[in-house]
């Protein structure tokens, strides 16, 4: 059986896209954009993109260039050398290398939630990660 096939979209380093983005399948940005993105597919920021978001709710994301906002990645997040990244993160598995300017917090997900990160409020996932971990008090 053949994998499925998926779908690139790229933003040039001439766009300038404001406003909220929802996608499937795979994205890279290299210009610059503005506002909320959601997927449940793969993102990656290259190193021209500047990125000034409210939230990032992705898969996975692997960022080389410029993050100033929160992100989710149900799967992983991956911080490249020369990136710079001003927010909190969550995520199941994070790699951050050498030279990536972090300025923010992060959550990690023991275990992905049941619950269709896409189809419910913020607080009824944030209660389904609560709901899942082993935090004691």
């Amino acid at each position: 059986m053949e994998p499925k096939k998926r779908n690139l979209t790229v933003f040039g380093p001439e766009t300038e896209f404001d406003g909220d983005l929802e996608y499937s399948d795979d994205l890279v940005i290299t210009g610059k954009f503005s506002g909320n993105i959601k997927s449940n597919g793969s993102l990656e920021i290259a190193r021209t993109a500047v990125c000034k978001v409210g939230k990032i709710s992705v898969q996975s994301i692997v960022i080389f260039g410029t993050v100033i906002g929160d992100i989710e990645a149900s799967e992983r997040i991956e911080m490249c050398a020369g990136s710079k990244v001003s927010g909190d993160v969550s995520t199941a598995r994070l790699r951050i290398a050498e030279n990536v300017d972090f300025d923010g917090q992060v959550t990690m997900l023991d275990e992905i939630p049941s619950v269709d990160l896409f189809s419910v409020a913020s607080r009824e996932y944030k209660q389904a990660l609560v709901l899942k971990s082993d935090f004691v008090q």
